[in-house]
C-alpha cells in the first residue's frame, strides 16, 4: 500500500534526512588514504548517536540477505556498486567510495547516498560520478504532481545510456517513510508516461546506480550482500529522499 504523507510529516521526515545529511557530511570529511570502513562506520555511529536518531541498515535483514546487515552504512569501494559491507579494508589514494545512510528519527526514515574519489581522483571516475549527481537531479526534476513514476526512471536512464553507463539491473529507488523500503518501486530506467501518477505527499527515495563498464548485470560478493560489477568495473551512486509537493519536488536529506 501506497502511503501520502501530510506536510507535518514530510517536516519530520526533513528532520530525518538531516541527519542522514550530517552523517554523509561526516563520513566523506573522514575518508582519506589510510582510513579503513570501520572507522567511517564508527563515524556515522557517532554522528547518528548524538542526533538521537538510529540507523535504519544496521540489523536489517531483508529476505534475500543470508544474515543481518552487520553495519550502519553501506561502504562500496571501486567495484561494490551497493550494499558494501564495512570492514577492516583501508582506503587507498584514488579509491572510488560509495557511503549509504538511512536513519529513523522520532519514527521516520531518511536515505540517502554519496559516491567520491579518496585523494587523487582519475577523471574517469569523476565523470562516472556527475552522471549519477545529474540522472539523480533529473529524477527529481521529474517529481511534480500529475507526472508519472515513468517520467522519473525514463530521465535517469537516459543520463545513462547517452554516455555508454550500465543500469543495475532490477535495483532502484523506492518509496519511504515510517520503514525504510515502502511501495513504490522507482526503477532506474523506464517509459515516460508510464506507470503511477505522482501525488502530492509521495515521498520517495530516487537513486541511480550507474557502472562504468556498461553493463547491467552484478555479482553477490561471498559476504551475501556487497554487490559487485561482473567485469570489475568501477561504479558510482547517488541518493536523496524526495517528497512530491505542489511546488515540485523537495529534497528532504540536505542540511
Amino acid at each position: 500500500m501506497i502511503e501520502l504523507k501530510t506536510p507535518g510529516e514530510i517536516e519530520a521526515m526533513r528532520e530525518a534526512g538531516r541527519v542522514v545529511a550530517a552523517t554523509l557530511a561526516a563520513v566523506r570529511a573522514a575518508a582519506r588514504p589510510g582510513a579503513s570502513l570501520l572507522e567511517l562506520n564508527e563515524v556515522a555511529a557517532t554522528v547518528i548517536a548524538e542526533a538521537g536518531a538510529k540507523p535504519a541498515f544496521l540489523g536489517y535483514h531483508p529476505d534475500w540477505a543470508p544474515s543481518p546487515f552487520p553495519g550502519v552504512i553501506c561502504t562500496s569501494v571501486n567495484d561494490a556498486i551497493v550494499h558494501g559491507v564495512p570492514g577492516r579494508l583501508v582506503l587507498g589514494d584514488g579509491d572510488l567510495v560509495s557511503i549509504d545512510s538511512a536513519v529513523v528519527l522520532d519514527g521516520w526514515c531518511g536515505d540517502a547516498a554519496v559516491s567520491f574519489a579518496v585523494g587523487s581522483a582519475r577523471p574517469e571516475d569523476l565523470a562516472l560520478i556527475s552522471a549519477t549527481e545529474r540522472a539523480l537531479a533529473a529524477g527529481i526534476a521529474q517529481a511534480v504532481p500529475g507526472n508519472r513514476l515513468g517520467d522519473i526512471a525514463h530521465a535517469i536512464g537516459v543520463v545513462a545510456r547517452a554516455e555508454g553507463y550500465g543500469i543495475m539491473e532490477g535495483y532502484g529507488g523506492h518509496g519511504i517513510g515510517r520503514t525504510m523500503h515502502e511501495s513504490p518501486h522507482v526503477a532506474n530506467e523506464g517509459r515516460a508516461g508510464r506507470g503511477m501518477v505522482l501525488r502530492p505527499g509521495l515521498v520517495l527515495a530516487v537513486e541511480p546506480m550507474f557502472t562504468a563498464g556498461g553493463l547491467d548485470s552484478y555479482r553477490t560478493d561471498v559476504d551475501g550482500w556487497t554487490l559487485r560489477t561482473v567485469d570489475g568495473e568501477r561504479a558510482a551512486h547517488s541518493e536523496h529522499t524526495v517528497a512530491v509537493t505542489s511546488g515540485g519536488g523537495v529534497v528532504l536529506t540536505v542540511l
